[in-house]
């Protein structure tokens, strides 16, 4: 009896301890994360990544997008992929990742993060801009990604850094003109200076330097009305010229003085206003706070940090201000050609094709040649400022001109040359002959390529 007790008492205990242990195993699926395998593999490129894995990353991602193409992940991975191109650098790097961001705008242009793409293509080229002398092909596009990413995505929070970023690259697209305006200022070429430092400060008006270029405008106008004055016209057309060019030149200096009168040229503009009789302005006050706003915002770099900068073609762009709004279209470029062609219009009283070089000399082809940068063309010649063409008089000296520009030195007649027709020539006697009577003695002379005959041994010899 007590060992049936015991016996029981034990299968008892036996039972119990079977039962807890059933409800203590763990299945072996539990023990695994439940992520989904499009997760996994987005996980593992984002790991490869910050460890600088870059092509691991690239083949994980577009396993990703090739096997899981309904994957809530597919746009992330796309994006990421022309991540990984972005931080690997380089001209190829960033060659290929302009391709995926583009990519993705295209497939995903309602996505927060398209905005980020275009960003990225801004930046891609604004990491490649280099200096204002040289190619600023870079520099170009930088500004024209910034202002798409503006006008695109209006919205995005990253409008206010893109904003910045247009602000310095147009200070450096505005330098260069700067210096290629100056560059003609010097070499005393006024339409070709007229024509690059108007185009500026119409474009950039938040150009560090644009006091300088108003007033440069306003003094190649001057030197061009001191080239009218010497010009060879009548009184009447040099005075209508020179009233209407000295009205530009004071244009340019009450610029200054209305958009930019706490910049250091505000007072030589006023001097020159003075000079010329011309009204001097008054500055508002809004516009003398926007200008202090605008100058205060600048900052400059040290001697060391300048001498760092030219070990590096990346431009100094510190001279950028950091508020006002960057022009987001460019205004129609003023050209060289069009200056001098509303000179000679004005000076013809309107009508161009009756005026003369001599009307006006400040052509810019009458000028030292300057060299040209990468994107400007040479001028095209005005037809409107040539002499009308006369049918020629065989009697007549041809008269050609000399170094002031006037024609004055005879020129003789060219002898002619490779005549179709015959001609008359004299002998030693005095007696003209034709030049048909050469033509027998040209034939006897006359070598030929026809090969003579072979005799005897000479027919089987192959040479």
């Amino acid at each position: 009896m007590y060992r049936k007790i015991i016996t029981i008492g034990l299968l008892s205990v036996a039972g119990l301890t079977a039962g807890c242990h059933h409800s203590k195993v763990v299945n072996p699926i539990a023990n695994v994360d439940s992520k989904q395998p499009d997760k996994v593999l987005f996980d593992r490129a984002m790991d490869a990544m910050k460890k600088g894995k870059y092509d691991v990353a690239r083949i994980t991602l577009q396993t990703l997008i090739n096997t899981y193409p309904d994957s809530e992940f597919i746009a992330r991975a796309k994006l990421a992929v022309g991540d990984s191109w972005f931080a690997e650098g380089g001209a190829t790097g960033f060659q290929q990742a302009e391709v995926e961001y583009k990519d993705f705008i295209t497939f995903f242009p309602n996505m927060p993060e398209a905005a980020e793409a275009q960003m990225k293509v801004a930046d891609i080229h604004y990491r490649q801009m280099e200096k204002p002398d040289r190619d600023y092909t870079h520099a170009k596009r930088a500004e024209d990604e910034y202002r798409q990413m503006m006008q695109q995505f209006p919205d995005s929070k990253l409008v206010p850094q893109a904003k910045q970023r247009l602000r310095e690259v147009q200070e450096v697209l505005a330098e260069r003109e700067y210096r290629i305006g100056r560059f003609y200022y010097m070499r005393e070429s006024w339409p070709a200076a007229i024509a690059r430092l108007k185009s500026l400060v119409d474009a950039y008006p938040l150009y560090s330097g644009a006091d300088e270029a108003l007033f440069l405008l306003g003094q190649s106008y001057e030197g061009q009305v001191a080239r009218i004055r010497e010009a060879n016209t009548t009184e009447t057309i040099k005075a209508k010229l020179v009233n209407d060019i000295t009205r530009k030149a004071g244009a340019a200096y009450a610029q200054i003085i209305e958009r930019y009168p706490a910049m250091d040229r505000a007072e030589d503009a006023k001097a020159r206003l003075k000079e010329l009789n011309l009204p001097v302005p008054t500055p508002t006050p809004e516009a003398i706070a926007q200008n202090r706003a605008e100058q205060d915002s600048r900052s400059e770099l040290s001697r060391l940090q300048r001498a760092k900068l030219n070990l590096y073609k990346r431009p100094d762009t510190t001279a950028a201000a950091k508020m006002g709004e960057p022009s987001l279209t460019d205004p129609k470029p003023t050209n060289a050609t069009d200056v001098v062609k509303d000179v000679t219009r004005m000076a013809s009283g309107g009508d161009s094709s009756t005026a003369t070089v001599e009307t006006i000399k400040d052509a810019p082809t009458t000028t030292a040649p300057a060299p040209r940068s990468k994107d400007e063309t040479p001028p095209a010649a005005d037809s409107s400022t040539l002499p009308s063409a006369k049918p020629a008089d065989s009697n007549a000296p041809q008269v050609g001109p000399d170094r002031s520009g006037n024609a004055s030195a005879p020129l003789p007649s060219p002898a002619q040359v490779n005549d179709a027709g015959p001609s008359t020539q004299t002998d030693a006697a005095g007696q003209s002959t034709s030049s048909n009577s050469t033509s027998d003695k040209a034939k006897k002379t006359e070598s030929t390529s026809k090969k003579k005959k072979k005799h005897g041994l000479r027919k089987i010899l192959p040479f």
